[in-house]
């Protein structure tokens, strides 16, 4: 990126001729898993920005993070790629950059000015080897506990700010009928939630020496046995209904009162504000319960090499459009995520969202998410054993602790 300098000006132009009537008609397919009500309603933000622009939105919503990815992982690499598609901000593109499959995004980068507004972590995060190679559209944080406000007074239960102080919650609402704890049958919630207790009963410096270090003594330690433990009794306060449920189903239980907490990332608040509620009042929110750390993640989309000047046009629109401020503001407000621009207002956002930047603000008060850390593969396999373990109640935590050390072993 140490020749971006020289290029600012005629990218500035350059862009400044592109955003005009150069686009008119140029149409984007975009290939993304954002089909659940929330999802929706913020990536059309995107659609109508680019559409406004002289862009043709054209909309590949597939359900399912991974089918998505798979889909568009293969029409790449079969020839037929879409103009842009989604993945989550860390490692799982780098095999398609590896390849030279992507486009490169320094021109639009240089031109907007992405390094004065994004933070080093998301530069070092959508760029390789100082070439930017993924548009970040926002942060999240995956490790929120979220309680329907009315459920818990009718039972008399405060919101828990300690994990003893949930299990008890968990109890009583049991005890009185309610589903405690409303979960998904989707592994990757699963994997969220055993993730979500490494870092709140294990804390920060386990999971940082688990995820970032790969400390073969830290999963073999008394404290992650602890995590293995706690999450082990969590498979107590689930519901038979919960194999066939995706996440936004889960967390509605929580919306309608059927259902007194969930686990579940920031994208949550798409949902509560699609049903017409506000998060903080009515679904209460807890970052990082037992141990308050912002576990960063998000989204990023990429654009696959082409040589197709129509859809090169189409692709550098698109990726201006995404990270301009009113844009961010505006998507990133309606997805329940913060903006990765530092430079917008964010006074406006929910109570849940500047808690969540109370805490990003804090020298120790994020860690980066595992997405960053590790290969989709490693993460491919900690997902089925975690996975295994929650369905199967026989499992003991020192099998989890046993099988989740083989798979360090193993990388």
């Amino acid at each position: 990126m140490k020749h971006v300098s020289k290029a600012l000006l005629g990218a500035a132009a350059s862009l400044a001729i592109l955003a005009g009537s150069a686009f008119a008609a140029e149409k984007a397919e975009v290939i993304h898993w954002w089909t659940s009500g929330g999802e929706s309603a913020a990536v059309k933000v995107f659609a109508d920005q680019f559409n406004a622009q002289g862009g043709e939105w054209v909309d590949a919503a597939i359900a399912g993070g991974e089918a998505a990815r798979a889909a568009g992982i293969n029409r790449i690499v079969g020839g037929n790629p879409p103009t842009a598609m989604q993945f989550n901000t860390g490692k799982q593109f780098e095999d398609l950059v590896a390849q030279g499959l992507l486009g490169s995004l320094d021109e639009v980068a240089a031109a907007d000015g992405w390094a004065k507004f994004l933070s080093p972590v998301l530069v070092k995060a959508v760029s390789r080897d100082g070439h930017f190679y993924a548009v970040p559209v926002n942060i999240h944080s995956n490790n929120w506990l979220w309680y329907n406000a009315d459920v818990l007074a009718k039972n008399g239960i405060e919101p828990p700010k300690t994990w003893d102080e949930l299990f008890a919650a968990l109890d009583k609402l049991k005890a009185a009928g309610v589903i405690p704890m409303a979960q998904s049958g989707d592994a990757w919630t699963q994997l969220l939630l055993f993730n979500d207790v490494v870092l709140g009963v294990g804390g920060r410096d386990l999971f940082l020496k688990i995820f970032q270090d790969n400390d073969m003594e830290a999963i073999k330690s008394p404290e992650f046995k602890k995590v293995a433990e706690t999450f082990g009794k969590l498979r107590e306060y689930g519901d038979a209904g919960q194999q066939g449920r995706q996440w936004n189903q889960a967390t509605g239980l929580v919306i309608d009162g059927k259902a007194g907490f969930n686990f579940m990332g920031d994208w949550a608040k798409g949902e509560i504000i699609a049903a017409g509620l506000t998060p903080g009042k009515e679904v209460g929110c807890v970052p990082g319960l037992g141990n308050q750390v912002y576990w960063i993640g998000g989204d990023v989309f990429v654009f696959p090499k082409t040589d197709n000047a129509d859809a090169q046009k189409a692709q550098k629109l698109l990726a201006h459009v995404m990270l301009e401020p009113d844009t961010q503001v505006a998507f990133n407000a309606k997805k329940g995520s913060v903006p990765v621009r530092a430079d917008v207002d964010t006074s406006k956002l929910d109570v849940c969202a500047q808690e969540g930047l109370k805490l990003l603000a804090k020298p120790d008060g994020a860690v980066p998410g595992t997405d960053f850390l590790q290969t989709p593969d490693t993460l491919g396999s900690l997902q089925d054993a975690i996975g295994q373990f929650w369905t199967t109640p026989s499992q003991t935590p020192d099998e989890l602790v046993a099988k989740v050390v083989s798979i360090w072993e193993s990388k």
